[in-house]
């Protein structure tokens, strides 16, 4: 076996320490600026020209270590910042970003505040709040841990219960059950109004040529119940796609303004066919002749040559109509009545066609 020299190991556990060393140190000639609440670094430096050109595997080898550095010197401002334990001293460890610096831009403008409903109205002028109550609590009769709402509830349904107390003062003769029936479905028809009213305020308060108001009392007529309809169905999170359809309803759920969806290309895609569409219309923008369509001028053209000689043909037949009249007019009376008087000379003498009564001799 060879002898190793101490020189050797010396060396080479100083190459082993100084690439540890550069794992976690990058030196820049300028340094990056930061945006931590978007964890965000920028790179002024310029890049060397001489590795960027081309495709190859040196680019991309250039294009990792570049990232690699500046992704390492981001990852110590984070390590920087005032830490703490998430859950106790168990928890993992988190760090509080900052403010934001700067502001990204958004795909889409940002929502409109929903208005609020007359409840949330009414509860603000009040000083009502809002007491976040647990969905489930303790069910004496079941023993068990039951909702606090919905079906299967804590207490069961008073509707279907074996058991119905006559209130004080209530006619004794009077079905219990079915006064309990009637009163739950007025209210669950009284809470079905109120939302409808609700997203009807909401829609109105987003337009800006105001809706006509709601008659709930049955004198709404099938514009206003087409247009609540259609707003009730896509005040869901899937905009009414899942939701039951009507039987003459078609089968495309319905927009928010029931009219045709706005699509919007998207932002990242293919740059070529976005290349394409807009050199289309500097050209377009460019040429001096007017854009030509051909399918929709043959198209008009045919449309106005049937309707010229749909008209043509009318105006014929309403003339040949009216001269046909004035002419055949005196002639059909005259042949009418010679037909009678030829029927009148060819009857027998007893008259009839048989059914008349016979002379004695």
């Amino acid at each position: 076996m060879a002898a190793v020299r101490v020189e050797e190991v010396l060396a080479a556990a100083e190459e082993r320490e100084a690439e540890k060393r550069r794992s976690v140190t990058v030196e820049k000639e300028l340094e990056l600026e930061f945006d931590l609440g978007n964890l965000l670094a920028l790179d002024r430096n310029p890049p060397a020209a001489a590795g960027l050109r081309g495709a190859g595997p040196r680019r991309e080898a250039l294009l990792r270590a570049l990232a690699r550095d500046n992704t390492q010197l981001l990852v110590a401002r984070l390590w920087e910042l005032p830490a703490e334990r998430a859950g106790g001293a168990g928890g993992p460890l988190v760090a509080r970003l900052p403010e934001p610096a700067f502001r990204l831009p958004r795909e889409k403008p940002p929502p409109r505040p929903r208005p609020p409903t007359r409840w949330e109205q009414f509860a603000r002028l009040k000083g009502i709040r809002r007491r976040k109550r647990t969905s489930l609590v303790w069910d004496e009769q079941a023993k068990e841990w039951r909702r606090r709402w919905g079906y299967r509830r804590a207490g069961g349904d008073p509707a279907r219960a074996w058991l119905a107390e006559v209130p004080a003062g209530a006619d004794p003769q009077e079905d219990q059950f079915a006064r309990l029936r009637r009163e739950k479905r007025e209210r669950v028809a009284r809470n079905e109004l109120n939302r409808l009213r609700n997203l009807a305020r909401a829609h109105r308060a987003g337009t800006t040529v105001p809706a006509a108001p709601l008659h709930p009392t049955g004198h709404q007529s099938r514009e206003e119940l087409g247009h609540v309809t259609r707003v009730a169905r896509v005040s869901t999170a899937s905009l009414g796609r899942f939701q039951p359809r009507l039987p003459k309803e078609p089968a495309e759920p319905p927009s928010r303004s029931g009219g045709r969806k706005r699509r919007f290309e998207p932002l990242l895609g293919n740059l070529a066919a976005e290349r394409s569409r807009q050199l289309e219309l500097l050209r377009d923008m460019g040429s001096k002749k007017p854009v030509l369509d051909i399918t929709r001028a043959v198209n008009k053209q045919l449309r106005q040559e049937e309707a010229e000689a749909a008209a043509a043909k009318g105006k014929k037949q309403s003339q040949r109509g009216k001269r046909g009249r004035r002419q055949q007019r005196p002639g059909r009376s005259s042949k009418k009545s010679g037909a009678r008087r030829q029927q009148q000379q060819q009857r027998p003498a007893g008259g009839g066609t048989g059914g008349g009564r016979r002379k004695k001799a």
